[in-house]
């Protein structure tokens, strides 16, 4: 059992950086680490006016903003289990997830407000803006005017204003549910990652204890709050070290994000492996395969200026000032991390999941070996489940103070999940060396990861598209960071009623237009191919996704 607990982190950072600048919407407004102390109690008179106990459960969904972390801290604070949701999910999925997860309370964004329908969450007691706090539905007439009575309270309680000694939050045990995330939104597919508050700890200890950022520190946080990667590597950890955080509010266009980085000149880069890519690929190798680039490079001399040159054009993009350049979320490719390594970029590339929230694996740049995603981090165990860990792939275990409780009203996914000595059987295949580097031979999981940062579960659309005209089966995946998908049309039904060729692409064209309206926009497919003869089976009649990666 660790000593330190979450809420403690969070007051002493609040108390000892009261005065500075602690989250900001990107050109939008600031808030202190006062301010944030001052949401947090508003917060708490709120749950208590609505009857919010310690363990409820409070449902979470919006775009990342400062306001978002002000509700999420205020939820932990107070004790209540907190459920972020992903902004894009469809409604029905959002209503899923609330329902699902027994939440009492829906703090909610106004761009996903407007399709939710208050009718299909009927157990949410009362939903709020994370805007400005206003209550959209109460089903309490008196919790209606509950913005206001939290003002009057909150003036009530601290008549001279709060003060950092006044801080005091609910004192949290290791093996409490801290919040539930899911990893996805559909009902077949969806499962609910218990957290607990020893895994939060854990993760944030590790990073206090591995990675040198310093009070005052810039930071950009362009990945999804309501996922493990983004919640505490880019916002709970900069919060505990007291850092200022700028949400990049909107969408996160590469122009968007590199301008943030500009002005922020962060001294850590969160980032995902797309990100990176296309910075190097689109940006550096197309023009060192140009005359005369090409020919300085073949030039001892010459090629050490060219790529220094071309090693601070990157750092400059990124803002000039990291420490360090941190990857995660999925493989990084083979030829951009040869050419960052050859540059001497100083990047690492970790490795997670949702459900170890999320660290596995890391080690800082200096001593990061390529083709890694580094060695188990303090108080984690990791072994490969084979008969020589080294040489032969195997599935990657991992056993410790990160590991999840399990799923939420799931059993029987928890019990094939993590066996009966603890162990968690992340469903990817690796090695790991006799200095503990872990790498990733393969992935039994076929999760794609998005443009920021999502998760894309391609079985989710494949349930979609296969059930459209002419789909016999199909499979989805990632070329180049767009998701296609592949199609073997059901040629029996076209010969009955005589359809050409030209005229099943036509269907499937159609197909794809309806399939994107169905699906989240980072989850739209671009394209698809028709595959003619049907795809090939494992013994089980699985299909062989490997093959067609």
């Amino acid at each position: 059992m660790m000593e330190t607990t979450f809420n403690q982190l969070v007051a002493e950072s609040i108390r000892t950086h009261w005065n500075l600048n602690a989250l900001s919407d990107y050109k939008g407004g600031t808030l202190t680490y006062h301010d944030v102390a001052m949401g947090i109690e508003q917060i708490h008179i709120l749950f208590k006016l609505a009857g919010i106990k310690r363990g409820d459960k409070v449902a979470l969904c919006g775009r990342n903003s400062s306001n978002w972390g002000v509700v999420f801290l205020g939820t932990l604070t107070y004790g209540a289990v907190c459920v972020p949701i992903l902004h894009d999910f469809k409604a029905e999925n959002i209503h899923n997830i609330v329902n699902h997860s027994d939440a009492k309370l829906l703090f909610v964004g106004d761009n996903v407000w407007e399709n939710l329908d208050e009718q299909s969450m009927p157990n949410v007691k009362i939903i709020v803006s994370i805007k400005d706090g206003t209550v959209l539905v109460s089903h309490n007439r008196k919790l209606s005017l509950a913005k206001e009575q939290v003002v009057q309270l909150y003036k009530k309680k601290y008549p001279r204003g709060l003060t950092p000694n006044e801080i005091n939050y609910y004192k949290e045990k290791a093996e409490e549910l801290a919040y539930i995330s899911y990893t996805s939104g559909t009902t077949s597919f969806s499962k609910g990652v218990m957290v607990p508050y020893r895994s939060l700890v854990s993760n944030l200890v590790f990073a206090k204890e591995h990675i040198e950022l310093k009070t005052g520190d810039g930071h950009v946080c362009m990945l999804p709050m309501a996922h493990a990667f983004g919640l505490l590597f880019s916002f709970l950890f900069e919060f505990v070290q007291g850092c200022h955080t700028q949400f990049l509010t909107r969408t996160p266009s590469p122009k968007i994000i590199f301008q943030a980085y500009a002005d922020v000149k962060p001294s850590l880069i969160i980032t995902v492996p797309l990100i990176v890519e296309k910075v190097i690929k689109k940006n550096v190798l197309p023009k060192l395969e140009e005359q005369p680039m090409k020919f300085m490079l073949k030039i001892p001399i010459l090629r050490e200026r060219v790529l220094a040159k071309v090693r601070q054009k990157i750092v400059d993009l990124f803002g000039g000032n990291f420490i360090e350049l941190v990857i995660g979320g999925a493989a990084l490719n083979e030829e951009v991390e040869e050419f960052m390594r050859r540059i001497k970029l100083p990047y690492t590339v970790g490795y997670g999941m949702t459900e170890s929230g999320p660290l596995i694996g890391y080690t800082g740049w200096e001593t990061f070996k390529k083709g890694t995603c580094g060695i188990p981090v303090d108080r984690m165990q990791v072994k490969i489940d084979s008969e020589d860990p080294a040489q032969v792939t195997g599935e990657i275990l991992a056993k410790g103070d990160n590991v999840m409780l399990g799923y939420y009203k799931n059993p029987k996914s928890t019990a094939e999940t993590i066996d009966k000595e603890g162990w968690l059987h992340t469903g990817d295949l690796g090695t790991i060396d006799n200095e503990g580097n872990i790498t990733i031979r393969g992935r039994s999981k076929n999760m794609i990861l998005g443009p920021s940062g999502q998760n894309i579960y391609p079985e989710e659309i494949e349930e979609k598209l296969n059930n459209l005209p002419y789909v016999e089966e199909s499979i989805v995946v990632q070329k180049e960071g767009k998701i296609i998908a592949l199609i073997h049309p059901n040629y029996q039904d076209a010969m009955e009623r005589k359809i050409s060729n030209e005229e099943m692409d036509k269907i499937m064209k159609n197909n794809l237009k309806t399939l994107n309206t169905l699906v989240a926009k980072y989850e739209q497919v671009t394209d698809y191919k028709i595959f003619p003869e049907e795809f090939e089976k494992t013994p089980k009649r699985s299909i062989k996704r490997y093959l067609y990666q």
